[in-house]
């Protein structure tokens, strides 16, 4: 199944894509993609659902994070070989972690809006993985029983916020916009192998990433044991698990985001984003 959440901000509705590409209306079934929702047994109660019984919603209508009331967004830090080698950084000998405010979370198609007197704002397409059945201390083996699927997310990054400004990587993170999701989260049964998704980004229709989830440093069954040894796991909670080569500071020289720019950035079987750039305010 193909999830999303559409509607004025602050006012999303569940849905689901059809085959035909029809965003049907699930309002009538559920509240929201959401916390129960995405427990097995709230996945098995939408995947009975025939979706030609469900309300037609009509085209053009703004699509939200396709993740409603996101608990946690924990994300993973040079976790591309191709991405640490360009930042001239060695490869982490464990994960790093540092966290998205939740308030930084948009549709994937809303506006990237740069901070006030930022000169630094960069992108990275990175593969969300969506927890479903909540856990502590997940065996490794058992992981992937505990994800209700999977999504696009653009971790838009400061940088002299994130690496100038002392403290931790989190002061760039987590601006508002930094955190468009969706367009849908994809049920795990519809990506038998997230490790083997071509991943690209371009910015004014210069493609800048062109990678794939094949280059991760530690994969995903590894990143939820290891994170559910340091916090319970929840649904709803979402991981991000790294960026591949061909972020803004990777260039030489590098490159930042600019208002007009427009982004676009998919993986492959879990849809495309664009956003439009802006100066705060504007």
């Amino acid at each position: 199944m193909k999830l999303l959440r559409f509607g004025p901000l602050g006012q999303e509705k569940p849905g689901l894509l059809d085959a035909s590409g029809k965003i049907r209306d699930l309002s009538g079934v559920v509240t929201d993609i959401a916390g129960d929702t995405l427990t097995p047994a709230g996945l098995d109660k939408l995947a009975a659902l025939d979706p030609s019984t469900l309300p037609v919603v009509g085209e053009g209508v703004r699509l939200g994070a396709c993740v409603g009331r996101i608990g946690k967004f924990i994300c993973i830090g040079l976790n591309f070989s191709d991405h640490a080698a360009e930042s001239n950084l060695a490869l982490p000998a464990e994960p790093v972690v540092f966290g998205k405010w939740t308030s930084a979370v948009v549709g994937p198609n809303d506006a990237i809006e740069i901070p006030r007197g930022s000169l630094k704002t960069d992108w990275e397409v990175e593969l969300g993985v969506v927890i479903g059945k909540g856990g502590r201390y997940i065996d490794e083996s058992d992981a992937l029983s505990h994800v209700a699927g999977y999504c696009v997310i653009n971790d838009v990054s400061e940088r002299e916020y994130q690496l100038e400004r002392g403290g931790t990587w989190d002061k760039g993170k987590g601006c508002d916009t930094f955190g468009p999701t969706g367009p849908w989260l994809v049920t795990k049964d519809e990506v038998p192998d997230p490790h083997s998704l071509g991943m690209w980004l371009e910015v004014d229709g210069k493609r800048y990433q062109n990678g794939n989830s094949t280059n991760m440093v530690f994969r995903i069954p590894f990143l939820i044991s290891y994170l559910s040894g340091m916090m319970s796991l929840q649904p709803g909670d979402v991981i991000s698990t790294g960026t591949p080569a061909g972020v803004g500071l990777g260039q030489k020289p590098p490159v930042y985001l600019r208002p007009g720019n427009v982004v676009r950035l998919g993986i492959d079987k879990l849809g495309e984003q664009r956003q439009q750039v802006k100066a705060y305010g504007a």
